[in-house]
């Protein structure tokens, strides 16, 4: 590849390789600690764990009935929400809160793309019994799939609902974005590559902005049953709170979650010109493929390694300049120890503090690398490091700062963000501060 020619000094528009810097200017936030960035941000540094047994459908004889849920207003009205519904919703309120901070108007002129992280849709159990109820009221027979795809026939909300594509075409009507929207999963990694698209899309000069989502709601029978299938759940039912201990000895699996981020990407030109409010900078970005195996990493951690080291060179740093690793951190014995060998490899034995927020909110999937993204600028913007809880037995088999129990003031200029995908999907970022006025 070609390298591009360094900008003129003192272009503080440009980066080190004469591209548009890209300035976020808004950020939003649904997790299960709170709708919004305050409420969010607040119960993370205070190390409130968002993880409680399951309500939402029935869990027994289910291995683990705990997860990370979301309440929705709907929830409360005793809606029953399937996860492309309940995708959309969050992602709506997310976006909403990012285009408000931006100063931007909230419906109709977005100025620039729709880049969505979101996870596969699919027909869900309360569609299913849905049809299996209409195809009952036209025979006495019991159901099967020829009668279940009649009674499926014509419905065009029930099609629309679960196309892939579907949520990206109403989030883009609704806030105006331009061009089609685009839509992208890559496992836990997704909301980084939702980030990374719009990132790129600024670069080039092909857009001004984007509005950048990642949502995720499968926390819902069959996703948990396929996840606990992989042994990849924790099973500690009898104390959710305590359930995600990411780089802890007696850690034994993820917490699955829900939740949805958008950040407002601009052009730190753009954002100039108007007077923006900058929050901070998307420096770089780095990802890397690994074909190993569809759960793990390959043993030697090229893929982890080369992501990490990549987005770091794409931000014109070394690796001492890395202040913070928001840590992809999802407490299962694999992820934590193939992060650890990534860290060692890149950062030597001066590695920096690393937390997993993935303690206090579970794992949101395909959310996780927006979300994360949101809690590294915030990281920055407030000098505080958020805490890895549960950090009750180290694991001399990580020798990291893992910033234990509670939070930590510090002075931070610049986070990598981790994503680590299954399937080998593997998506860093840098984030940075904002230029100095």
């Amino acid at each position: 590849m070609t390298e591009t020619a360094p900008p003129p000094p003192g272009t503080a528009l440009r980066d080190h390789r004469g591209r548009p810097r890209v300035a976020v200017t808004g950020i939003g936030l649904v997790t299960p600690l709170g709708l919004g960035v305050a409420e969010s941000w607040a119960a993370l540094l205070a190390g409130r764990s968002g993880i409680r047994r399951i309500t939402r459908f029935p869990t027994a004889h289910l291995k683990t009935t705990i997860a990370g849920q979301v309440t929705l207003p709907e929830d409360a009205a005793g809606e029953v929400l399937t996860s492309p519904v309940r995708v959309e919703r969050m992602a709506v309120l997310a976006a909403a809160e990012a285009i408000a901070g931006a100063g931007l108007p909230g419906q109709g002129r977005f100025p620039g793309p729709l880049c969505l992280g979101m996870p596969p849709v699919e027909v869900e159990w309360p569609h299913r019994l849905a049809l299996a109820r209409q195809a009952l009221a036209a025979s006495a027979e019991p159901p099967r799939y020829p009668a279940l795809a009649a009674a499926a026939t014509g419905q065009r909300a029930l099609h629309e609902q679960c196309l892939f594509g579907g949520i990206g075409e109403r989030l883009a009507a609704r806030f105006g974005t331009l061009g089609a929207p685009l839509e992208i999963t890559t496992a836990c990694a997704t909301g980084a590559s939702a980030i990374q698209l719009g990132v790129e899309a600024i670069q080039r000069g092909e857009a001004a902005a984007a509005l950048c989502i990642g949502a995720e709601g499968s926390v819902q029978p069959e996703a948990l049953i396929r996840f606990s299938l992989l042994s990849a759940l924790s099973t500690r039912n009898d104390e959710p709170e305590r359930a995600s201990r990411p780089f802890e000895k007696g850690r034994e699996g993820f917490v699955m979650s829900e939740g949805a981020a958008a950040l407002v990407l601009e052009s730190l030109e753009a954002a100039t010109a108007r007077g923006a409010p900058v929050l901070g900078l998307v420096m770089g970005c780095g990802e890397r493929a690994d074909n190993f195996h569809r759960t793990r990493s390959n043993p030697d951690g090229g893929a982890i390694i080369g992501a990490m080291r990549a987005a770091i060179a794409d931000a014109g740093l070394e690796p001492g300049a890395i202040d913070y690793v928001n840590a992809h951190g999802t407490g299962t014995p694999e992820n934590d120890k193939m992060e650890t060998l990534g860290m060692r490899a890149v950062f030597g034995e001066s590695c920096p503090p690393i937390s997993s927020n993935k303690s206090m909110i579970g794992h949101t999937l395909s959310a996780a690398g927006a979300i994360e993204a949101v809690f590294s600028l915030l990281a920055i913007r407030d000098g505080m490091l958020p805490p890895t809880i549960n950090h009750e037995v180290p694991d001399p088999a990580i020798p990291l700062d893992v910033v234990p129990n509670l939070a930590r003031p510090a002075a931070v200029r610049h986070v990598l963000s981790n994503s680590f995908g299954f399937g080998g999907q593997n998506v860093c970022l840098v984030l940075g501060a904002a230029p100095q006025a």
